[in-house]
């Protein structure tokens, strides 16, 4: 546990209605300086890179939907758990489209209406995020 949380102003990071801070991001761009995560989950169709702190892969290709769609459901269950006392990090490769999918799936666990979701994450973290109809048709139907 790391006992510090992230900065509510730092680069990419999304304040949930519950408070929770959640830091979202593209990893074909550089580590923001400051603390790094104690958690992280990154959404991509290969292996990512290694990281030195905790990190769960989910296979999932670009402008696409997660390959196992209950595992899915269970890390980012555990994402959203993990951030109310650890810094939690969602990637993808640009930090968009599938980052903002997993992003709105957080909300939706949070308790934003799942309707709402996309609208909150284009909002409070990157206008551009949720990048296709499917993606946001999942997070409408995430949880169900």
């Amino acid at each position: 546990m790391s006992g510090e949380s992230w900065d509510p102003d730092g680069p990419g990071v999304l304040r949930l209605p519950s408070g929770r801070l959640v830091r979202g991001r593209g990893l074909r761009r550089p580590l923001p300086d400051g603390p790094t995560p104690t958690y992280a989950v990154y959404l991509l169709g290969g292996r990512p890179p290694e990281v030195p702190w905790r990190a769960e892969w989910l296979r999932w290709p670009d402008f696409r939907l997660p390959r196992d769609r209950a595992r899915a459901v269970v890390v980012l269950r555990e994402a959203w758990e993990r951030a109310a006392r650890e810094r939690v990090e969602v990637a993808c490769g640009g930090g968009r489209g599938r980052t903002g999918t997993a992003l709105a799936c957080l909300a939706v666990l949070d308790g934003v209406p799942a309707e709402d979701a996309v609208a909150y994450v284009r909002r409070s973290y990157d206008r551009r995020a949720v990048e296709t109809p499917w993606q946001s048709r999942y997070v409408r139907r995430f949880g169900r």
